[in-house]
């Protein structure tokens, strides 16, 4: 899985929509709609429209959580102001407009926060433009994260490294219950594709369990990005086989060799190898996309 699939995969499951957005030059005027959302929750969605592209960043939100915001205001059946701002350590957006029948649209300006961007720059982090301070506002990435990953004795992550982080997940309890299991991916790309694809030290502890210890970060990702579980391993276990290696399993994953197809291949006593096995399937494949 690259980062950008990691990336894409995160944003997908976090209910944050961030459409090409850090991608133009000026972000300002910034439009904003707010609607009706789930669970007494209000989606709203910043806009910038230019010739070339669309910038969006939509999210649903209490009330409570939109500064200044006059809930009564917005569910008036009359047109009324409407004003709010959100504040977050790498800026605030700060929007202004009408509103009513629980439906808003204005326009907004955005604000870095300087004491954010100077953090940045002590920690050999560059300072954001004003379109890369939406994306970190957007995704709420905070000072906690380069903290983290400079006590973890990580490289200084770049601006996407930091919001790509921030989109799957990547805390500082996450990087530390991941070092108290023993595991350290050796790059942030790889710490980024650990917890895009959820391995967790339980997950981990499970191989162990079963006589799979210290496996190698790279072979940890396969694993997870096909689904090899131990209840798979286990399953091949109980018809014969012994710990077979990761590089078996994930091939014979791949292609999904089950222990059904084992016994429908299979020749008197002997069990067929690893290697056999997966010849057999990918010719078996092979004969019926023909």
């Amino acid at each position: 899985m690259t980062k950008l699939l990691a990336f894409v995969a995160a944003l997908l499951m976090s209910g944050i929509a961030v459409s090409s957005a850090c991608v133009a030059g000026d972000v300002e005027p910034i439009a904003f709609t707010v609607e009706p959302g789930k669970d007494d929750r209000v989606k709203v969605t910043f806009r910038r429209a230019d010739q070339e592209r669309t910038n969006s960043w939509s999210n649903a939100f209490r009330p409570a959580d939109l500064a200044g915001l006059d809930a009564d205001a917005l569910r008036s059946p009359d047109t009324r102001p409407i004003r709010f701002a959100i504040a977050r350590e790498a800026g605030r957006v700060d929007c202004a407009g009408t509103g009513g029948n629980s439906l808003a649209r204005g326009t907004c300006s955005l604000t870095p926060d300087a004491r954010f961007n100077d953090f940045l720059a002590r920690n050999g982090v560059a300072r954001p433009s004003r379109e890369q301070t939406f994306g970190l506002i957007a995704l709420n990435v905070k000072r906690e994260l380069v903290t983290a990953l400079r006590a973890a004795n990580y490289p200084a992550p770049s601006l996407d490294e930091m919001i790509g982080l921030t989109a799957v997940g990547v805390t500082n309890a996450y990087i530390g219950e991941m070092a108290r299991a023993g595991y350290r991916p050796k790059s942030l790309d790889g710490l980024l594709q650990f917890r895009a694809l959820n391995i967790t030290p339980d997950y981990i502890g499970r191989f162990s369990r079963m006589g799979y210890g210290d496996i190698p970060p790279g072979d940890l990702i396969q694993l997870k990005a096909l689904n090899v579980t131990p209840e798979y391993i286990a399953s091949f276990e109980r018809i014969g086989y012994g710990r077979l290696p990761v590089s078996s399993l994930v091939q014979m994953k791949a292609l999904g060799v089950t222990p059904e197809f084992v016994r429908a291949v299979q020749q008197g006593d002997a069990l067929p190898s690893p290697d056999r096995l997966v010849t057999l399937r990918a010719l078996g494949r092979h004969k019926r996309q023909r």
